[in-house]
């Protein structure tokens, strides 16, 4: 099986013990608090899924992140992964000692020993990670409303009582596990925050004709506001595996990650996280972790020159735009079919929650009727 980036699989859990014990003593140290996209940072990082990273980023990473795709160790790594904090609240603490980190409820989350604090350029971050300084783009947004100092160190962190469905959701060490037990060596990983459409369902089919097996890895993390809501997008996985799909090739489980819509920057990222969970490839397509207009159809491809294969390790899939041609009668892309644009079924986001708003399913040729059904079923009005 591919070994994770970096070459260890990274654990910052504490243990039953350890916990007790920072429990304890928690009152004693300066308090810090995170917001939703630090703290589920900081779940990915303990986990392993952001191997080789054990802490969030000290500056020497961050700039060299920010500048080059890579960390100062030089191994490939494309978006920052950092705390902010504003400056009154950096400057109550104090290198080398130990910080308390809660979410935004108050609960105690872990601990952070702390080896850096500095100042930072959002205007260059925004400029270089989101390819834009408009705050009409999410990540810029939230960029721009976070505090003016970055905190880095090492973490350890508090098991989780308790995981958003937790039949689902598995880490990195236990996908890895399961793959083995599978026999599995090249498996193909799949990134989505949207149903499973025809034109998802062709392209992962397609890679599955090549590999082991398929781990559809839906983010079930903060996403957009009118982004389809994680309870219903699994319900439309399930149904869709349970009909279409063989069983003992496909491993559904759950990315608790962030959304950070970076484009092409975070299509890295995530080929490089799946690496972590054990994928030997990653599809790539049409306009990956994208937003509005910010980035071309396939920059999202084409930002994988520049790093030789062997230094990502995974190996990216790449797939044209697909739809339904009524004249092929079935799935296609424009490398395959050479009928016009009337014979495509291709329906925008827009138009397919309107069809949903008023009950209407939209076509077979776009979207399993299963799966329609569970769509129609959610926007239905309640009373």
């Amino acid at each position: 099986m591919i070994e994770p980036h970096g070459g260890r699989l990274v654990n910052r859990y504490l243990s039953p013990e350890e916990g007790r014990e920072l429990k304890r003593r928690a009152q004693e140290l300066p308090k810090v608090t995170l917001n939703a996209r630090a703290a589920s940072d900081l779940d990915m990082i303990a986990q392993g899924a952001f191997s080789p990273l054990e802490g969030f980023m000290a500056s020497g990473d961050y700039r060299r992140v920010l500048e080059e795709m890579r960390l100062e160790s030089g191994l490939p790594w494309s978006l920052p992964v950092t705390l902010a904090v504003d400056r009154e609240g950096a400057a109550r603490l104090s290198r080398g000692r130990e910080v308390a980190l809660h979410d935004e409820e108050g609960k105690l989350l872990g601990l952070m020993r702390l080896e850096d604090a500095y100042s930072y350029d959002k205007g260059r971050e925004a400029e270089l990670v989101y390819r834009t300084l408009e705050t009409a783009h999410p990540g810029v947004a939230g960029l721009y409303q976070q505090g003016d100092v970055l905190l880095g160190g090492p973490v350890r962190v508090l098991l989780p009582a308790s995981r958003l469905f937790a039949e689902h959701c598995l880490m990195p060490d236990q996908t890895r596990a399961l793959f083995a037990q599978r026999g599995w060596e090249r498996v193909v990983g799949f990134q989505t925050r949207n149903p499973v459409h025809r034109a998802h369902e062709y392209i992962q089919k397609c890679a599955l004709e090549l590999v082991d097996g398929l781990l559809l890895h839906p983010l079930v993390g903060e996403t957009k506001g009118d982004d389809i809501p994680a309870d219903v997008r699994m319900r439309c996985y399930q149904v869709l595996l349970e009909g279409y799909y063989p069983r003992d090739r496909v491993v559904l489980s759950v990315f608790p990650a962030f959304m950070r819509y970076a484009g092409p920057r975070e299509a890295i990222f995530h080929a490089l996280v799946r690496k972590n969970y054990g994928c030997s490839h990653f599809i790539v397509g049409r306009d990956h972790a994208g937003v509005g207009n910010y980035y071309g159809t396939y920059d999202a491809q084409q930002i994988f020159q520049a790093f030789p294969p062997q230094e990502l390790g995974v190996t990216p899939m790449f797939f044209e735009n697909s739809f339904y041609c009524r004249r092929c009668e079935g799935m296609a892309t424009a490398k395959t079919c050479s009928h016009n644009a009337d014979s495509r079924v291709s329906l925008s986001g827009t138009q397919v929650r309107a069809m949903l708003s008023q009950g209407q399913f939209p076509p077979p040729e776009f979207t399993r009727p299963e799966v329609a059904q569970v769509l129609v079923a959610a926007n239905r009005p309640v009373g």
